[in-house]
């Protein structure tokens, strides 16, 4: 039942991030991405490899301010580094054991709804396809 939830939260935060209006919907979760990837810098898991990620996905998250595409990569990313936390018991949050694992479990849902463009309220109540966004990936 907590995956359930988990899932759920994914869906709220779209839902949520979807009142905003285009085209600040897009900058502000590049923001948000921006700020997952440096989400570990603090307990230093990782060592070194903290820094590279946090580059790495403030570079995705700098492309994504322009692009759904690189939005969905970068919370695929955080994905894959939840994944690695909570394999080597490093979790997010020090005194929640399995909280890179319930941000590994959110963050994909997140994913799909920036890989399908970040389709508003309204969209997705309506089954409608998203207006379509230009991604500017040059």
């Amino acid at each position: 039942m907590q995956y359930l939830a988990l899932i759920g939260i994914g869906v709220l935060y779209a839902l949520s991030m979807s009142l905003i209006r285009e085209p600040h919907r897009r900058r502000f979760n590049a923001i948000m991405v921006a700020g997952a990837g440096a989400a570990y810098l603090s307990g230093g898991g990782l060592g070194g490899w903290e820094f590279a990620f946090t580059a790495l996905v403030t570079y995705v998250a700098y492309r994504g301010l322009d692009s759904w595409t690189f939005m969905g990569i970068g919370w695929l990313l955080h994905t894959a580094w939840d994944v690695v936390h909570h394999l080597k018991g490093s979790p997010l949050i020090p005194f929640a054991h399995d909280s890179s694992l319930g941000c590994a479990i959110c963050d994909p849902v997140i994913a799909l709804w920036c890989l399908r463009g970040g389709p508003s309220l309204r969209a997705v109540f309506r089954s409608e396809q998203p207006a379509p966004l230009q991604d500017r990936t040059t």
